[in-house]
């Protein structure tokens, strides 16, 4: 089978480093590395006798093609199934140069190792059941991970916390299903006496269980993902002077001319604990050529589409027609107004603003700031984290789902044990909540992989990097 041919990939990345690492897994991984590594006794090179050699243990060497000498390294010597695929396993260090790297990657190919497909080392690892689906995608969050938070998180799903959460509720579903089953094959011996009730507050107990997973979700992917935060605000009042501040450098243009910025100008922003991905928009108003109007119309775009809109007004000028435009797009968004340029003569209030959002039916917030002043980021970032983390930003055991997959699945499997109370109400026989027990079931196995859809998983795989 292909998935027990041997592989072979660089594990650490093809940039210039310090260090690159090549990972050889499979059954033949130790005849592979011995046709390319040698070591040395009294100056002539000697086969590597890894068959002799304990597990876990580092031998020092050279890797050699033929009669030629590509690097000095190190090589790991990995027995299965202590390794991360269960198989048995060697990682060679060497020098971290590009053309090295590759040219000790090309000898173990040709040694007879195959190249492997992105992912299929974790594969491999979910295979042989070292860990499940849950937790192979928790080791792309976890090189993925963005800030501190998102790592922490990353790690917990690794360690299995959402599979623990997930097994123990299919546990219990499984338990009601087979004591149905067996009722319903020796009724002179199992008695369904109170039962509804009973399954009914267990099915109540495991929507309550799923809904506190699904009370996650839009926290997990904040902190997975990033908050989207797009810029808004009429041309020349320092939105892109804005942007700039939260860079700390010089990223968008900054002039006096009115409707510079023609296009969204997309950052990643790591704000304290905070990740956004931050889109600096063209000024809204009345465009005044047909370039600039593609820029108003993508502006209104990103509102439509963002987490967070930041609407910048100049608070040192009346607010006209484009402001209030504004505001319009605002309605049913998480929103902050920052009153810009309050270092100047203000002719806008905190008071005019804010009877304007009342008046709008706008629940935002309201910020006086100057980008004159470097600490007006740090009031925009205690904002958002109690917009978004009710001021607290800690992630300890609490488990918070990030994958929408998983968030699909817990709804699905809380809506067929909601089918359950429905035909306990309505008085249906035992056979007919079997049914929806089992749909519960399968729908949270999709989430650890013990449902499998082998196109599902094939598909999550292909998202991780060749070496994963």
């Amino acid at each position: 089978m292909k998935e027990r041919d041997t592989i072979t990939a660089i594990a650490s990345g093809m940039t210039a480093s310090g260090i690159s690492v090549i990972r050889i897994s499979g059954s033949e991984a130790f005849s592979v590395a011995k046709r390319v590594f040698k070591q040395k006794k009294n100056g002539t090179f000697s086969e590597w006798r890894c068959e002799e050699a304990e597990s876990h243990t580092v031998h020092y060497g050279y890797i050699v093609d033929g009669e030629e000498v590509i690097d000095e390294v190190l090589v790991l010597l990995l027995r299965a199934p202590r390794t991360f695929t269960a198989e048995n396993t060697v990682e060679i260090q060497c020098h971290g140069g590009i053309l090295v790297t590759r040219k000790v990657l090309q000898a173990v190919l040709a040694a007879g190792a195959r190249l492997a497909e992105p992912g299929e080392f974790t594969k491999r690892a979910f295979l042989s059941g070292r860990i499940d689906l849950s937790q192979a995608e928790a080791v792309a969050d976890v090189i993925a991970a963005k800030n501190r938070l998102s790592l922490k998180n990353s790690i917990n799903h690794l360690q299995g916390r959402v599979s623990q959460s997930i097994r123990a509720l299919r546990e219990k579903i499984l338990d009601e299903v087979s004591f149905i089953e067996a009722a319903l094959d020796d009724p002179e011996h199992m008695d369904l006496t109170g039962f509804s009730e009973r399954l009914m507050e267990e099915s109540q107990e495991n929507i309550r269980e799923i809904d506190k997973l699904l009370s996650t979700a839009e926290k997990g992917k904040y902190l997975s993902q990033g908050i989207r935060t797009v810029i808004l605000g009429k041309p020349n009042v320092g939105k892109s002077s804005l942007l700039n501040a939260f860079l700390g450098t010089e990223r968008a243009i900054v002039t006096d001319i009115a409707g510079t910025t023609r296009d969204a100008l997309t950052e990643e922003v790591q704000l304290g604990e905070i990740t956004l991905q931050l889109v600096d928009t063209a000024g809204i108003r009345d465009a005044v050529d047909q370039v600039e109007q593609i820029g108003v119309n993508l502006a209104k775009k990103e509102a439509a589409n963002a987490d967070l809109i930041l609407f910048v007004v100049d608070s040192s000028a009346p607010l006209n027609e484009n402001d209030y435009e504004i505001l319009s797009l605002l309605q049913d968004k998480k929103a902050i107004v920052l009153l810009n340029k309050s270092d100047l003569e203000t002719v806008v209030s905190l008071e005019d603003i804010t009877a304007l959002l009342q008046a709008n039916s706008c629940d935002a917030k309201v910020l006086a700031i100057s980008m004159k002043r470097p600490e007006s980021t740090d009031s925009i970032e205690q904002e958002i984290k109690n917009m978004f983390f009710r001021g607290n930003l800690e992630v300890n055991d609490e488990v918070f789902i990030t994958a929408e997959r998983h968030r699909e699945a817990l709804q699905s499997a809380g809506q067929s044990l909601a089918e359950v109370i429905r035909s306990i109400e309505a008085g249906m026989p035992e056979d007919f909540f079997s049914i929806d027990l089992l749909n519960a079931y399968r729908e949270l196995g999709f989430i650890v992989g013990e449902e499998m859809d082998e196109d599902l998983v094939n598909n999550i795989f292909r998202k991780f990097c060749m070496g994963k």
